[in-house]
């Protein structure tokens, strides 16, 4: 990880890619170190993600946490910011609004450490909220992937499950889940079925 970035004012990082690869588990390790450091570290994380330690936690899919504020928009973030705080963490950023791009700058510029996590793609594989602005701003960028479950490649794309059948592409395209709902799969594995025009109309 390239995490040796030293500069006299501050930065922004992002960890992206698809679920199940490990980027919740890379924040909470780098906040970790900035503790260890003796920094004075301020965690945010998206209300909508409520899974494994409820919602005023970061946690990864193997246990690990960090406490954490929850948060709907990036205004609520800039309200709640401890202004000694040296190091700022964002889980989950693709459910914040855009407005989070201003505000990580901003912090950047006072001279912040700004850590981002967050799903870079959704369920059919296009872009996803504010985090392709994210990574084109950031000084850091590591995409992280996870094991196709079905042919055991680097996967690169969250296949969306209903009833254990890829979800359709006419699906909403937020919907919190972990294991039940989701698999990590490669480029020629994910699946995104298109519905017919009367299939549509039931969504």
């Amino acid at each position: 990880m390239s995490v040796a970035y030293q500069h006299s004012g501050g930065w922004i990082e992002v960890v992206a890619g698809v679920m199940f690869s490990g980027k919740s588990e890379e924040l909470i390790r780098r906040i970790r170190r900035a503790l260890i450091a003796r920094k004075r570290v301020q965690v945010f994380k998206s209300r909508l993600d409520e899974r494994y330690a409820g919602i005023n936690a970061v946690s990864s899919h193997d246990g690990r946490t960090v406490e954490a504020i929850p948060v709907d928009t990036a205004a609520q973030i800039a309200q709640r910011l401890d202004p000694t705080a040296q190091v700022i963490g964002i889980d989950e950023a693709q459910f914040l609004d855009p407005g989070i791009i201003t505000l990580v700058t901003t912090l950047a510029d006072t001279g912040r450490r700004v850590i981002i996590a967050g799903t870079d793609t959704d369920f059919r594989g296009e872009p996803f909220g504010a985090m392709p602005q994210l990574m084109a701003i950031a000084e850091i960028v590591d995409k992280l992937h996870a094991i196709c479950v079905l042919c055991g490649g680097p996967a690169t794309r969250n296949q969306r499950l209903i009833d254990g059948k890829p979800a359709p592409y006419e699906s909403p395209q937020i919907m919190v889940g972990a294991a039940d709902r989701y698999e990590a799969r490669c480029r020629m594995c994910h699946s995104v079925p298109r519905l017919d025009a009367a299939q549509v109309r039931m969504f």
